[in-house]
């Protein structure tokens, strides 16, 4: 049991759209990301998600509206609602979501399918 400095483990990676774990809770996994441009439309049939803008901002598209995020704000996207996320500028965000979740949703693995890696 210790601190995690967020800051820090921000500074661990430069990568857009590539989760990051830095914690685990009772079968949930904390992950940071930063975003950038525009993500793929997906969805998970079987888990929802929460989305914590740690800087920045983003908007969170789905398919008949979009919500803006900013600092300090969170949504949660619940399992089967089909979304992507959109930012202007580099924005970070933890994320909390089902151990193993793939990023790109239940559909095809595509360029941006990544498995989350422990920082």
């Amino acid at each position: 049991m210790q601190n995690i400095d967020l800051n820090k483990k921000l500074e661990c990676f430069n990568d857009h759209w590539s989760p990051r774990i830095i914690a685990s809770v009772n079968g949930q996994e904390v992950k940071l990301a930063k975003f950038e441009g525009a993500f793929d439309w997906h969805s998970h049939a079987d888990a929802d998600e929460m989305f914590l803008v740690l800087d920045g901002s983003f908007t969170m598209e789905f398919r008949d509206r979009s919500v803006t995020l900013s600092k300090g704000q969170m949504i949660v996207v619940p399992k089967g609602v089909e979304h992507r996320p959109i930012a202007e500028a580099e924005c970070s965000v933890m994320l909390v979501e089902t151990a193993g979740l793939v990023n790109t949703g239940d559909g095809e693995e595509t360029d941006r399918t990544t498995s989350a890696m422990w920082i």
